[in-house]
């Protein structure tokens, strides 16, 4: 482990940068013809950086258009790919990009003469299909359009959940008395992921090392602080005398782009950042490499949306602003946890301990697996079954209160990370089943799901979201709440809460500020 403040010395202070001069750029950049921001999340954790932005699960071209008429400068597509083979998920990109261009042309949009840039985001801890996602969306986006990417941008940086670039290599952040350090991601669990691994933190040999060497480490343009933080060095000087940050935004804006300039043929551009300020600066100076011609995919973790819109951070919704415009039911809430990361094992002892008032229903994974390896229809009746017995343990329990469900603990995992993948699938199908015939059967209070894939299907089958909006976080920067505007949980607050954020006492605070009987 490192100290952060050690590696930080060596370079300037952050540029102070308020929101609105990114917002007032890209509204700039938009005089001549709106612009949107299309978001292929690879899992709906994406979302909790952001505010009041409509957010999709389906993607024809009507809903695209449905999106686009809510007048915001972006749209998030809910895509699950990191649940998805590499061809899956490559025919789920090319569709969404295809669809979204065809319906920003389409005479039913509110604007047939919309712009669109695409943004991959992905995980913060540098799992997912990368480069195949970008390369996918740039292809499509070629063939579409016509137009050719210069450069992929690479901002996995979530500093609001202890991921932070510094010298070009990816860092998480200690916690508790390891605060103030610093571990490289290859150092960590995430790195160990079994379909999704890696060896390096440094990110020009970590796109080396997932390209297969398609793209050197030396090729890679880093945009390190001493760049993003240009402008710092101008405050008080004679070139900024009174500090004003627009000038040190625009001192570090330029030196953005002409760092990104040589960028051509999908270059990879990797990016420092280690606070929000940070983000707003990098944004600006995309936006200014963008208004000299070049052409730019974002390959980005949760925050760069917010930055690059020029979105204020917003404040963590209360309890009361979580039903507003809805009547809360008087049922119990539904916790759902799928993901068996360290921390969301731990988040999840703690709310057991502390809410002595919730049942406790727990999936027998091996159990599915077993019945779903089997051939025959008798095995199938039994599976069927056994969910038929868990829908019924959760509908009665809801009635007189919360009620966690949640897969056993034990993490069944192969060496073939397409098999890793069909389990991860079967174990979630079975998670969807349980919150849908419940939904039907008797709605919750609240729905909360944690994890990536499991928030994912629970919102896509489980509740059977189409449309919804993001309304802001439930924990400041790393928790979403979506308020599902169709289908049979409209209104029902549904709580987006990705697997590896949040202190052991997270899930507890967000299930307090929802619940009737915590």
């Amino acid at each position: 482990m490192t100290l952060e403040a050690d590696l930080l010395a060596a370079f300037p202070a952050e540029v102070r940068i308020p929101a609105r001069l990114v917002a007032d750029a890209v509204a700039a950049s938009s005089a001549a013809g709106p612009r949107i921001l299309v978001v292929l999340d690879d899992d709906p954790t994406g979302t909790q950086s952001v505010a009041d932005l409509p957010v999709l699960t389906s993607w024809d071209v009507e809903d695209f258009i449905w999106a686009f008429g809510q007048a915001k400068p972006a749209v998030y597509v809910l895509t699950n790919t990191r649940s998805l083979d590499p061809a899956e998920a490559a025919a789920r990109n090319e569709d969404v990009v295809r669809n979204a261009l065809a319906a920003a042309g389409s005479p039913d949009s509110a604007d047939p003469g919309l712009r669109l840039g695409f943004v991959s985001r992905s995980d913060s801890t540098l799992r997912g299909h990368y480069p195949l996602e970008p390369d996918v969306i740039a292809a499509t986006v070629a063939e579409v359009s016509g137009e050719v990417t210069d450069g992929v941008v690479l901002v996995p940086a979530f500093p609001d959940a202890g991921r932070v670039t510094i010298g070009g290599v990816h860092y998480t952040r200690g916690t508790g008395g390891d605060a103030g350090t610093l571990t490289p991601a290859a150092q960590t669990e995430f790195a160990r992921d079994a379909s999704f691994g890696y060896n390096n933190s440094e990110m020009a040999k970590y796109v080396e090392e997932k390209s297969k060497g398609r793209f050197a480490a030396e090729s890679v343009i880093v945009l390190d602080l001493n760049i993003i933080r240009a402008g710092a060095a101008s405050a008080g000087t004679a070139t900024n005398p009174d500090g004003d940050p627009s000038v040190s935004a625009a001192i570090s804006a330029s030196a953005i782009a002409d760092a990104i300039a040589p960028a051509t043929n999908s270059t990879p551009i990797v990016a420092d950042i280690v606070t929000e300020n940070d983000l707003r600066v990098l944004s600006l100076g995309l936006e200014e490499a963008e208004r000299r011609g070049k052409k730019l995919l974002y390959r980005v973790g949760p925050p760069f949306g917010r930055a690059r819109i020029g979105q204020d951070i917003r404040a963590e919704l209360t309890g009361a602003e979580a039903y507003a415009g809805n009547t809360p039911s008087e049922a119990g809430g539904l916790i759902v946890v799928g993901s068996h990361v360290g921390v969301t094992t731990r988040q999840l002892k703690a709310l057991t301990e502390q809410h002595s008032a919730a049942r406790i229903v727990e999936i027998d994974v091996e159990k599915l697996i077993a019945a779903e390896t089997e051939a025959g229809a008798e095995t199938e009746t039994a599976a069927d079954a056994y969910l038929n017995e868990t829908v019924g343990a959760v509908v009665a329990a809801l009635r007189g209160g919360d009620v966690i469900v949640h897969t056993s603990r034990r993490l069944i995992k192969t060496d073939d990370p397409a098999e890793s993948l069909r389990i991860a699938r079967t174990v979630s199908a079975a998670v969807v089943a349980v919150v849908n015939r419940t939904l039907k059967t008797f709605p919750p209070r609240f729905v909360i799901a944690k994890g990536g894939i499991t928030s994912s299907d629970v919102a896509a089958h489980g509740l059977e979201i189409r449309h919804a909006i993001v309304r802001g976080p439930m924990l400041p920067g790393i928790v979403s709440l979506w308020e599902p505007v169709d289908g049979p949980a409209k209104g029902i607050p549904y709580i987006v809460f990705a697997g590896n954020v949040g202190d052991d006492q997270s899930l507890a605070d967000v299930t307090r500020k929802l619940s009737n009987t915590f």
